[in-house]
């Protein structure tokens, strides 16, 4: 068993065949989509803005530790598909929020494009593995620089600058190719399914949010 889902070799687990791996990984990203769709349909908004911030900010994180912390150390599927669920959850009352500023219309078109942009990188990670492999390096300094920056920008001049988002939409891409790349690359079990599914839920979510907000500034 290794922290890393995505430096896992061999793990005595049962090996399922490429087809089932790949509809399983679909499957839990799906599950997770739903999730945050009823969520969006049933929690209204002023539920969670009425939520004191830092109790809201302390559950989120320590939600999402906690099933980070599931999948990436688990090599039992229920066991990460539950440490997935406590990352779905928070996500999506993250998810609620936003979306709720926007127009149903433009929520749906950053939908569909944030879907197109997914499955070109998900082309990308299949056809590149080494590639992407190369600059996951590059992509997290990347990553932690652009959050920094956003977050002065926030919290000291009180400003947002349109090229964060696309800057972090850019970054984010390189992880969908780089996470599906290595999900075909490590054993092919059942739980690597889970732990992968995860891995690339948090990436399209982030990528999803970076997009409404181009989309919307425009």
């Amino acid at each position: 068993m290794e922290d890393n889902v995505f430096e896992r070799g061999f793990t005595g687990e049962p090996e399922i065949s490429a087809r089932l791996y790949n509809l399983a990984i679909g499957a839990v990203l799906c599950w997770g989509f739903w999730i945050n769709w009823l969520m969006v349909s049933a929690i209204p908004v002023e539920v969670i803005a009425s939520i004191n911030p830092w109790v809201f900010f302390i559950g989120y994180f320590a939600s999402c530790f906690i099933g980070i912390y599931l999948f990436r150390s688990s090599s039992n599927p229920l066991v990460s598909f539950l440490g997935y669920n406590f990352v779905v959850v928070p996500f999506g009352l993250i998810i609620n929020m936003v979306v709720s500023q926007y127009d149903p219309a433009l929520v749906l078109s950053a939908i569909q494009v944030t879907g197109l942009v997914t499955g070109v990188m998900m082309i990308l990670g299949t056809l590149f593995p080494n590639f992407f492999a190369k600059i996951a390096g590059a992509l997290t300094i990347a990553l932690l620089a652009v959050i920094v920056v956003e977050l002065f920008q926030i919290f000291v001049l009180g400003i947002h600058q349109a090229w964060i988002d696309w800057a972090v939409a850019v970054i984010f891409c390189g992880y969908i190719g780089y996470d599906w790349g290595r999900a075909n690359q490590i054993p092919k079990t059942l739980d690597n399914a889970v732990d992968s599914a995860a891995a690339l839920y948090m990436d399209i979510i982030n990528l999803f949010l970076r997009i409404l907000r181009i989309m919307g500034r425009k």
